[in-house]
């Protein structure tokens, strides 16, 4: 490794360890760089950025702990093995990773430890199924050897590896290396905190849409709400959800239990504009660009206070979350070009 990174790029200057990883080795691995480099930099500085690629879960622990404890950029590759899928490998933080047993146990090991955020992380959101790569059971003939640990590389070291699909993680690695390499250069980076393929939620959210659009057309001048029909599509629910507010709400950056409800109260009021063209159904001006995303709490507030109350968005909320849905509705302007 050390030869072939040498021949990419000759500048490098390479401190290689081949040593297991541990709480008891992290300062030494970690800590405050002793040695000068040939420009006379190097001493008394501390990494720029750790990528974590280890796989046993005690050694992994003991990494993003020592480097969430000493303010030290890290990014962690979760689990590649039994994945296959390269349209589900997400970026996010530790606490939003799922479907994956060693991010699992990592998040586990670490909330014990007081660490329940704050650690970005590559993780697949690909399910399990029964055509899918999985440990076969042991045979009892292993079983007869004594304690399966015997049968360990190491001490304390896990026995079995999941079968792994050579291309995945060098995925997962692009994914870490283009996070680490954009977040040194102070490129703009948000990366979308929801899992991918969330169709049922966005059926909901439509459905919730629509079922707003309703009410809000009754409360304007006693209006026939009966046939309205919204001008937007599951297709267009995913695209601000995802892509626009990347998968949080804007008023507390959640990502669960999520809706889209309009921001301001039109110009005129809820005003049902009259038949579409088909029978029996009507239209409500309705832009994407209107809509913002919160928690389902947060948009059953904003929508007494704001939509039927009297209330501004700038006397409930403040400046900060103000000045997020300014950014995101310019965003959708520049992105709807694209669609």
């Amino acid at each position: 490794m050390r030869k072939r990174l040498e021949q990419i790029t000759p500048w490098l200057r390479l401190d290689c360890r081949n040593e297991l990883f541990s709480s008891q080795s992290a300062e030494r691995l970690l800590g405050v760089w002793d040695y000068e480099l040939q420009n006379g930099e190097g001493r008394n500085k501390k990494p720029d950025y750790v990528i974590d690629c280890i796989d046993d879960v005690d050694s992994k622990v003991a990494l993003l702990q020592y480097c969430y404890q000493h303010s030290i950029k890290v990014i962690s590759s979760m689990g590649a093995g039994c994945k296959s899928d390269p349209t589900r490998v997400c970026v996010g933080d530790i606490s939003a990773s799922i479907e994956d047993p060693l991010s699992r146990a990592t998040r586990r090991r670490l909330k014990i430890l007081g660490v329940k955020e704050g650690i970005p992380v590559i993780f697949s959101t690909e399910k399990p199924g029964p055509d899918k790569a999985a440990l076969l059971p042991l045979n009892e003939e292993e079983f007869a050897k004594g304690e399966v640990g015997d049968l360990s590389v190491l001490p304390d070291f896990r026995v079995r590896i999941l079968p792994v699909l050579g291309t995945m993680p060098a995925i997962f690695g692009y994914a870490a290396a283009t996070y680490v390499i954009c977040e040194v250069a102070n490129y703009p980076l948000e990366y979308r905190a929801g899992e991918k393929g969330r169709d049922k939620m966005y059926e909901g959210m439509l459905s919730a849409l629509q079922g707003l659009e309703e009410r809000l057309a009754r409360s304007f001048e006693g209006q026939d709400a009966v046939g309205l029909r919204i001008p937007l599509g599951k297709d267009d629910i995913q695209y601000l959800t995802e892509e626009v507010f990347r998968g949080k709400s804007v008023v507390s950056g959640l990502t669960n239990r999520l809706a889209l409800i309009r921001w301001r109260r039109p110009e005129g009021g809820f005003k049902i504009e009259g038949k579409d063209g088909r029978e029996g159904q009507k239209t409500m001006r309705l832009k994407l660009s209107d809509l913002v995303c919160m928690t389902k709490e947060e948009a059953h507030k904003h929508e007494r206070e704001i939509l039927t109350g009297d209330k501004e968005p700038e006397q409930l909320y403040e400046t900060e979350v103000i000045d997020l849905v300014a950014r995101r509705q310019e965003e959708e302007k520049a992105f709807d070009k694209y669609r």
